[in-house]
């Protein structure tokens, strides 16, 4: 069965990594073949490519610019015939609106993978509502819950991206190396996040968090995220001026895009990324948890159905206070570090094994004519809480 995984391609993110992970997973759903159809160019489509992946560029579009949006649909129109496509997954609201009439012209089952949260609201979300699928795919039970806000598919699934998080770990002396290059002494403890700069992912709180703790000089932390566009670029500025305010900026780093986020969590001692406002999922979360890190978080979203009291620390939305006493906690505290980061790769595995999810993931497409047919809407129940673990 030949998929065609439709999506912008102009920015880099946990969506991106996430469909990194199917093309690189690509094996163990053998009756499947994905093929990637982007509008842009950049860093995405050359990681795609350099897995082997097949990439098939679309054109530039500009919402506002209607021959641009007709130039497009018409060109997936012949990427659908020639590359004798099953069936098409949009990726995302913006790549729904804009492409889901041309699928739907095509003949072709049309499939919606929801990665973020919906509110409806925000105009792409309505022009994307304009088109139902005949099956929506969703990353958490959190973000399902939103799905109504757009549609309501005959069919609903949840499914955990493919992750594979058992790599191996840092050596002690390259640890040490790491830790060295960022500014980290030996005996200090080192908190990172990563994620893209934008203000829904907590930056600020965790700022005001270190700035209770700022008399305290057993810590550095690591913030690693590159600003992609004007408005992020703009919020980095304010959290570096505010690290100033606060009296922290000599032992937090802004580190810009980094490749190797995964050695900067094995050097890391604690992994902290308090959402200001919910992710749906939180493919970082199950990262840090396969390095063996205890991860604190914001208890919102998709994160309560990753982190729980064996592996992590929820705190309250928007608590400062509870934040700093988190963090304060596991700083003072280095055997419950060690206690909670022990339990996350088993917490990791159950969530995003790639052999488990690859083959939910090709069960669900392989299944996908009887989701077609199917009269009825299937309602949302709590069962579904098996696909993502418990």
């Amino acid at each position: 069965m030949r998929i065609l995984h439709v999506h912008s391609g102009n920015l880099f993110g946990g969506v991106e990594t996430a469909l990194l992970s199917l093309a690189r997973e690509k094996d163990r759903a053998p009756r499947i073949e994905s093929v990637f159809a982007l509008c842009f160019e950049g860093r995405f489509a050359r990681d795609l490519r350099a897995l082997g992946a097949a990439v098939r560029m679309l054109a530039s579009v500009r919402a506002r610019n209607p021959l641009s949006v007709m130039r497009a649909r018409r060109r997936l129109a012949e990427v659908i015939a020639t590359e004798r496509i099953d069936a098409v997954i949009c990726h995302m609201a913006w790549a729904h609106a804009i492409f889901a009439p041309a699928v739907r012209g095509a003949g072709r089952p049309l499939i919606f993978w929801l990665h973020s949260a919906a509110n409806g609201r925000h105009w792409v979300e309505r022009w994307a509502a304009r088109t139902t699928p005949d099956l929506a795919i969703c990353n958490s039970r959190f973000s399902a819950s939103t799905l109504v806000k757009l549609f309501t598919p005959a069919r609903i699934e949840i499914l955990c991206f493919p992750l594979e998080t058992g790599g191996p770990r840092l050596s002690p002396p390259e640890r040490a190396f790491v830790r060295e290059e960022l500014s980290a002494p030996p005996d200090s403890v080192a908190i990172l996040q990563a994620s893209r700069m934008e203000p829904l992912k907590g930056h600020e709180l965790h700022l005001r968090a270190l700035g209770m703790l700022r008399d305290r000089r057993d810590w550095v932390c690591w913030m690693a995220g590159g600003a992609e566009r004007p408005p992020e670029r703009s919020y980095v500025e304010r959290l570096k001026t505010l690290a100033r305010e606060l009296g922290v900026d000599d032992r937090v780093r802004f580190l810009g895009h980094r490749g190797d986020v995964r050695q900067l969590m094995g050097a890391a001692d604690i992994f902290c990324h308090p959402n200001a406002a919910p992710d749906a999922f939180g493919l970082v979360f199950v990262e840090a948890l396969g390095a063996g890190l205890p991860v604190v978080a914001t208890a919102m979203g998709g994160a309560c159905e990753i982190i729980d009291e064996r592996c992590g620390i929820l705190t309250p939305p928007g608590d400062v206070q509870a934040l700093a006493q988190a963090l304060l906690g596991l700083i003072e505290n280095p055997p419950e570090r060690v206690h909670l980061g022990s339990a996350g790769p088993a917490r990791a595995a159950t969530l995003c094994d790639p052999a488990a999810r690859m083959a939910q993931f090709q069960e669900i497409l392989l299944g996908l004519s009887a989701s077609v047919l199917s009269p009825a809407p299937i309602p949302l129940t709590n069962d579904r809480r098996t696909s993502i673990g418990n």
